[in-house]
């Protein structure tokens, strides 16, 4: 098998990895990108190779200075651009969360990204591939979750109430499989209970997390359902 691959390949290999890529000099300045870039952020145009990331991405702290993104005050704390200066000058793979606000036509977005970046060489230039993989709505599911007290449904941003299965499953695309715990087992299913061995029947419970929030939905829902 030959060494190295034929550019094709390249080609081929890197329209294959469904995340976004670029690929980007010591200066984030974009010199490729694969089909998934492209169709986020657009074909390049002319004279897109002399684009940095920022301005690629639409950040809006691109053009804070005349000289473009990576010359702003703000840019010295870019996680983008310290983990590409960590590949390109380090020779390691960096991986790390970031938020980043971008302009998306005439309004602003916050989002929050998975940044990975590997170097390599070509030619006798160094490199890095640039992954970005947005997080926002798996880093929502870390902030305080409002759940009834009683019947347990989620409210969402809406003030809608869900099913948990249902919540979920429209927020991260999670699916649920469908089992009954111990103690409703007892209670629902006593005769059936009776006949299970100990280690299936006796429920072991942890501690309540306090990452929710104590309230109840309209369901009549009363403190004393709880």
């Amino acid at each position: 098998m030959e060494d190295v691959l034929p550019l094709h390949s390249y080609r081929a290999i890197l329209d294959a990895i469904p995340l976004i890529v670029l690929v980007v000099d010591d200066d984030v300045r974009v010199v490729d990108m694969n089909s998934a870039a492209r169709k986020a952020f657009g074909p390049p145009s002319p004279g897109a190779n002399d684009r940095r990331g920022g301005e690629v991405l639409k950040c809006i702290h691109s053009h804070d200075v005349p000289g473009g993104c990576g010359r702003g005050p703000r840019c010295k704390m870019c996680v983008i651009r310290s983990s590409v200066d960590l590949s390109t000058k380090g020779r390691t793979i960096s991986r790390k969360r970031t938020r980043a606000t971008i302009k998306d036509g005439d309004k602003t977005v916050n989002t929050e990204l998975l940044v990975t970046t590997s170097p390599f060489r070509w030619d006798g230039v160094d490199y890095a591939l640039l992954i970005l993989e947005d997080v926002t709505e798996l880093s929502r599911l870390r902030d305080l979750i409002p759940i009834c007290s009683s019947c347990k449904r989620i409210r969402d941003d809406e003030q809608y109430w869900h099913e948990v299965d249902k919540y979920f499953s429209e927020q991260v695309g999670a699916d649920f499989t469908h089992s009954i715990c111990p103690s409703c087992l007892n209670r629902l299913y006593p005769h059936l209970a009776a006949r299970m061995p100990d280690s299936v029947v006796v429920e072991r419970v942890q501690p309540e997390a306090d990452t929710v929030y104590d309230l109840l939905c309209p369901r009549q829902c009363t403190p004393n359902d709880r």
